[in-house]
């Protein structure tokens, strides 16, 4: 089910995420290389897969093809329609969940956020924003969204809060070498996942 929608999300969006990516590279090579910078592969890697799923992101959440059931502001309310294990279980419950775990890590990464409460405040703002914008454009608002992006975006935040302490009880060229490989098998997984 989840590499079913990654595979649609892939198939709609790797025009842009090609040119993007392609831009963002020699930009960011030619930046290094003029600026005579370290090249942390990790560092630039995880900078990527950021970009790659604001793109993805944007997508899934403004996509016009989506069945409405209308709006809802009262919470908890949709969360009880879905039977669990079903197909629309996954997409809508666990779907929503997952579409914000990333958005928290790589929030937290970059902020080097310490308070949780900065993470909820990040994570609040951009699901809100998410809903208010699918409204406009003839999607439905539903507060349970809501909801289950901050339970998404918080397990990042918890996801970075781990392997940030687990990172500094390592060197750094341990670090280097424990991400860059982990990322590199995501990637294969990834791609695999789409194929």
């Amino acid at each position: 089910m989840i590499s079913e929608n990654l595979k649609f999300v892939m198939e709609t969006t790797w025009p842009i995420v090609l040119v993007t990516v392609i831009a963002i590279v020699s930009l960011r090579i030619t930046y290094i290389i003029k600026n005579k910078k370290k090249f942390i592969l990790y560092e630039e890697l995880l900078s990527l897969i950021f970009v790659i799923y604001l793109l993805m992101f944007f997508q899934i959440v403004t996509y016009q093809d989506v069945i409405s059931y209308g709006n809802n502001f009262i919470p908890f309310k949709e969360l009880t329609r879905y039977q669990f294990g079903t197909k629309l279980f996954f997409k809508n419950i666990i779907g929503n969940i997952l579409l914000l775990v990333p958005y928290g890590f790589f929030a937290s990464y970059y902020l080097r956020l310490e308070k949780k409460r900065s993470a909820l405040i990040l994570v609040f703002v951009v699901s809100i924003s998410i809903e208010i914008v699918q409204l406009v454009i003839g999607r439905c608002f539903d507060v349970d969204d809501i909801l289950l992006n901050m339970v998404g975006g918080m397990t990042g935040y918890f996801i970075y809060k781990i392997l940030d302490m687990i990172s500094n009880k390592m060197s750094r060229n341990t670090i280097s070498t424990v991400l860059t490989s982990v990322i590199i098998i995501l990637i294969v997984i990834l791609l695999y996942m789409m194929m």
